[in-house]
């Protein structure tokens, strides 16, 4: 068999990778067949530019892409190689899929595979059920496998902290008019779109004594004197470097993990307020002790179900070979 995709193979790849989270849905990512092999590029139309001036946020959505596109291929029975940053002349292009002869899918490639498509952040509270030991290490080596980190945080002390810092990023955030303008453009009310954050899966609105600051979406109030959550499990996701290709090595990670805890029967939803202002961001590293880059912070537990946002149709992703 050639060691090329054919068409049909790379767009479901495409629909799968095009299932990746992003900062406010915003789906910044193209997908491109150039010589038998996939590429990921990033849609600088698509960058958010108050809440990522330097880009980080495209690239972590697009490894989550690429992450996507792989599970996708394996399942397939066609593996790959993933080459990032394999042409310097063209900046946006962050990743190249070469396919390697073909094998049989192991079951957790089919299980990976499987959760894709169940997989959505659940911005809905999350029930007071602890997540097991057995889950908790398989996150962990899920980050692991992609060359990252996960941290757990344990007890009530750091959990608190942590929160702390949420609420500080998110405050610095929301001082800025121009970044409440830009998530009110990505927040949608008209149920035909393709992209953004449809009001009926934001959450319920944040209130100034949770635990931790949820990004106000439009979703409504909830029960009167209820917390959202006392105690849900939060977990910080980093890398050694935080150059461009970290960053996309961190996307790939988080999707690993994301489609992990949907594997698992968890839901997940991503705070990236503290990731977005750098002195949160250097706060949450001192305060893990570590001396690599924190790339996400994900909250993770039990949840009723919640709607899942919109995606784009998958040839409206794809550009021409050059």
């Amino acid at each position: 068999m050639s060691n090329e995709l054919t068409l049909d193979r790379f767009l479901a790849a495409v629909e799968s990778a095009g299932r990746a989270p992003s900062l406010h849905n915003s789906q910044p990512w193209r997908f491109r067949l150039q010589g038998g092999a996939m590429e990921v590029l990033a849609d600088p139309d698509r960058r958010l530019p108050v809440a990522d001036p330097s880009g980080w946020a495209v690239r972590l959505a697009c490894g989550a892409a690429v992450f996507n596109a792989r599970v996708a291929l394996a399942a397939s029975e066609t593996p790959v190689e993933v080459r990032l940053w394999p042409d310097p002349s063209e900046p946006h292009l962050l990743a190249r899929l070469c396919p390697l002869p073909a094998r049989r899918p192991t079951p957790a490639d089919l299980a990976l595979h499987d959760a894709i498509r169940r997989r959505h952040s659940n911005r809905r509270p999350f029930a007071e059920v602890p997540v097991p030991a057995q889950s908790r290490a398989r996150l962990i080596e899920a980050a692991r496998a992609e060359g990252a980190w996960l941290d757990l945080l344990v007890g009530a002390g750091p959990l608190s902290a942590v929160g702390e810092i949420v609420h500080a990023a998110d405050r610095v955030l929301n001082r800025n008019p121009d970044y409440r303008t830009e998530i009110a453009a990505w927040t949608r009310r008209d149920a035909g779109a393709g992209d953004g954050l449809p009001v009926s899966a934001g959450g319920p609105t944040p209130e100034p004594h949770d635990l931790l600051a949820m990004r106000d979406f439009g979703g409504g109030p909830r029960a009167p004197g209820r917390d959202y959550e006392t105690d849900p499990l939060v977990a910080i996701l980093g890398t050694v470097g935080d150059t461009p290709i970290d960053q996309i090595v961190a996307g790939q990670a988080l999707q690993r993990v994301l489609l992990t805890c949907t594997d698992a029967g968890l839901g997940s939803s991503l705070l990236s307020q503290p990731i977005e202002v750098p002195s949160a961001r250097e706060r949450i590293r001192t305060a893990l002790g570590r001396s690599g880059s924190p790339q996400m912070v994900i909250r993770i537990g039990y949840g009723d179900p919640a709607p899942a946002t919109p995606r784009r149709p998958v040839l409206e992703t794809v550009v021409e070979a050059n």
